[in-house]
């Protein structure tokens, strides 16, 4: 069994819903694939070294990514780095700008982990629209299908 967690903050609901919607869409492949969504600040070390691969969400605030998505990452950098070394990872962003100095935070940290990034970020701008939460769903679809095939 492969295992899929999706980590994310949200304020305003946004990441919330993206998040939900990867967790719908990596549920539709679960045969082989166990999948948990757990909010930043509930996620722990434990759940980052039981996945195969991780999806990351948050809300674009200032240029950066949310302080409890940052905490996350503070309370598992040095248990965490060796031992998620190649974990693929995938990134979704709910942003009142563009999005893109979030996607360059996570990935900085990210990269300190050794982990892979697996797929383009999913940069949503303003409120969340049908279209964007079937992106998000088949973004839960890909990773939880690439687990499942072993192709990561």
């Amino acid at each position: 069994m492969k295992h899929l967690l999706v980590v994310y903050h949200s304020q305003t609901g946004n990441t919330r819903a993206l998040a939900e919607s990867i967790y719908r869409g990596a549920l539709a492949h679960a045969e082989g694939v166990e999948t948990r969504m757990l909010r930043a600040f509930d996620a722990r070390l434990e759940d980052l070294l039981w996945a195969n691969a991780v999806a990351f969400g948050t809300p674009e605030n200032f240029g950066y990514m949310s302080g409890a998505l940052k905490d996350f990452f503070d309370r598992t950098y040095k248990e965490a780095r060796e031992q998620t070394v190649g974990v693929p990872y995938a990134v979704f962003i709910s942003a009142e700008n563009d999005g893109t100095g979030a996607v360059f935070n996570i990935d900085r940290i990210v990269r300190g982990y050794s982990m892979k990034q697996v797929s383009e970020p999913l940069i949503t701008r303003g409120e969340i629209n049908e279209s964007e939460l079937q992106r998000a769903e088949e973004l839960g679809q890909t990773l939880a299908a690439a687990l499942e095939l072993g192709i990561f």
